[in-house]
């Protein structure tokens, strides 16, 4: 039976990404899902520490937004 308080969150990505999540994730003795949920409090406007990975993810949308077309 599933949780009424989760929801499913689903994303489309190269094998190589996949694969680093779950690797790196079973490195570090814990789930894919996990790392997702114990990132999420971080996700904050003016997060230092996510500058660099909002840029190459800006990068990222582009060029699929470009290659959509």
């Amino acid at each position: 039976m599933s949780d009424p308080d989760k929801k499913n969150f689903h994303a489309k990505v190269t094998t190589e990404t996949h694969d680093q999540w779950h690797d790196f994730a079973a490195d570090q003795g814990v789930s894919v899902t996990a790392l997702v949920e114990a990132l999420a409090p971080n996700l904050t406007d003016g997060n230092p520490l996510l500058a660099p990975v909002i840029g190459n993810a800006r990068k990222l949308d582009a060029q699929r937004r470009k290659r959509a077309r």
